[in-house]
């Protein structure tokens, strides 16, 4: 039967790394069976060895490299579907772009899937079943993942290691090494059963030592994370703030009418008491098509319902009238919604926000998914809101999934703040991926991250990347919390550690690859 399969180019190449890719889905959030990763990439590994032993033979009539590049190809063709097929959702906002929705669902992964194929076509002419092709086999693995979270505007969703978010003990690796480190030793870790099947001696004893690792990892998350309530119980300086989730449907105000209405709404879910220091946080997306010179036109309202002692941070467009230029911004203002504080979003959506290629783009007929404006602006600059104690680094949706825009904070940052607007996702598996970002945040800049969404999932979420209060998605309502303010003055060396990593892995390859 074994045989059988191995003979048959079809299941090879195209039929069991497209169900693995599929399959991985299930390592990440809402899932968590973090387990079939130490299935998936074994049996990809050695699909690879395999066509490499038979390549003199049985595909001889087929390309050698193409073979390698398909392996690759179909298993991201899989892995992108099942993971980022919730991106057709936000097509179903307008009916003009549902004729796109199988393209969506076709076409990005079709894009995608080509960063999986590289890496089976670079890794796969040297894969046997020896240690240095393990190691060469995760160096090009993950520099293909870092590739695909830096290039062009990059697209870091879903790697490998955010496979274990739900355990807080491992990840807190995260802080002192970065996330592509974590990411590339994550790979190992999942890769390492392939040595099972090595042709060694030492074959047990080199397995054994990966499992060591591991545990290492979790006895030094155990430590810190005890270690940190120690420290965290001694803080005295808090702030006392607010989340709310209005649970908004997605739609486009059109009218001053709907502006005060959703105004009274949101006062409502906040429910302000006035002679308490309370920083509001409401989520991106609630004020959508509408520009903050619009909403001024209601200050009495929020004059009258908040008093001095209240922060108000929330999301909204901005228009430079020099520039004649909009931004998707986060405001922090007052009760008399005097501006306090403006950041203008740097990493914007590809067709969500902004049209690449704008011109080739228009003579194709596209546009963005969001109405009013054309494309937003890219913001200049990343400066934190410092008040008083308070030192606050803003992220607005979808640069939550970016470790760079937290690595190269300022070291006082005591405080993360994400809005978002998680309509976009629908009634799938996209929010809870898109939280799972917010808790590597967190842990890598030990620092609480508050974060306000739309139809996500808002929540506290502590330094060691422990949700404290949730609220889930599709859930109306606020939660709570003294948010202690921790002075971070640990920065990790995310991609500098990284690169040493793979320098690591080249090394190994190079000095044992004519010697096993």
């Amino acid at each position: 039967m074994l045989n059988q399969i191995l003979n048959n180019r079809t299941i090879l190449v195209f039929i069991i790394p497209f169900f693995l890719g599929l399959l991985s889905v299930l390592s990440f959030q809402p899932f968590n069976i973090t387990l079939i990763n130490f299935l998936i990439f074994p049996i990809f590994f050695l699909i690879l060895s395999n066509i490499n032993r038979r390549s003199k033979n049985k595909y001889r009539k087929k390309p050698y490299l193409k073979n390698l590049f398909l392996v690759g190809y179909f298993f991201g063709i899989g892995f992108f579907l099942s993971g980022t097929y919730w991106i057709s959702y936000s097509l179903t906002f307008d009916e003009n772009l549902e004729i796109l929705i199988p393209f969506s669902i076709i076409l990005i992964p079709l894009s995608l899937g080509i960063f999986f194929g590289f890496a089976s076509l670079f890794s796969g002419p040297f894969i046997k079943k020896n240690y240095s092709s393990f190691f060469l086999f995760c160096l090009i693995f993950s520099t293909i993942d870092y590739l695909r979270g830096n290039i062009l505007s990059g697209f870091p969703w879903n790697l490998w290691s955010y496979s274990w978010s739900w355990l807080v003990e491992i990840i807190q690796v995260l802080n002192p090494i970065g996330l592509y480190a974590f990411n590339s030793i994550s790979i190992a870790f999942f890769c390492s059963p392939a040595i099972l099947f090595f042709n060694n001696k030492y074959k047990y004893f080199v397995f054994s030592i990966f499992l060591l690792i591991f545990f290492s990892f979790y006895i030094f998350g155990s430590y810190k994370i005890n270690a940190g309530q120690e420290i965290t119980r001694d803080i005295k300086k808090t702030v006392y703030v607010k989340v709310i989730s209005p649970n908004f449907d997605m739609r486009y105000i059109n009218s001053d009418e709907e502006i005060k209405d959703t105004i009274e709404k949101i006062v409502r879910y906040s429910d302000p008491e006035p002679n308490k220091e309370t920083i509001f946080i409401w989520p991106e997306g609630i004020f959508a098509g509408v520009y903050f010179e619009d909403l001024k036109k209601f200050s009495n309202i929020f004059s009258k319902s908040f008093s001095k002692k209240h922060l108000l941070i929330f999301g909204i467009n901005t228009e430079s009238k020099s520039s004649n230029e909009f931004y998707n911004s986060l405001i922090a203002s007052n009760n008399n919604l005097e501006v306090l504080y403006k950041y203008d979003k740097k990493k914007l959506v590809p067709f969500g926000e902004f049209i690449p290629f704008n011109d080739l783009s228009e003579k194709l007929g596209l546009k963005k998914v969001t109405q009013g404006y054309g494309s937003f602006s890219k913001g200049n600059k990343q400066e934190n809101f410092i008040l008083d104690d308070l030192n606050i680094l803003p992220l607005i949706c979808y640069e939550i999934i970016f470790p760079n825009l937290t690595q190269f904070s300022d070291k006082k940052t005591n405080m993360i703040v994400n809005i978002s607007e998680d309509a976009w996702f629908g009634n799938s598996i996209g929010p809870h991926q898109h939280f799972t970002k917010a808790i590597f945040r967190a842990t890598e800049n030990n620092t609480y991250l508050v974060r306000s969404a739309n139809k996500g999932i808002s929540a506290f979420i502590n330094n060691n990347g422990k949700t404290i209060k949730r609220l889930e998605p599709n859930e109306t309502g606020n939660i709570e919390l003294d948010v202690p303010l921790i002075n971070n003055n640990i920065k990790n060396k995310n991609d500098l550690i990284f690169f040493i990593l793979l320098f690591t892995y080249l090394s190994i390859f190079l000095i044992f690859k004519n010697k096993n």
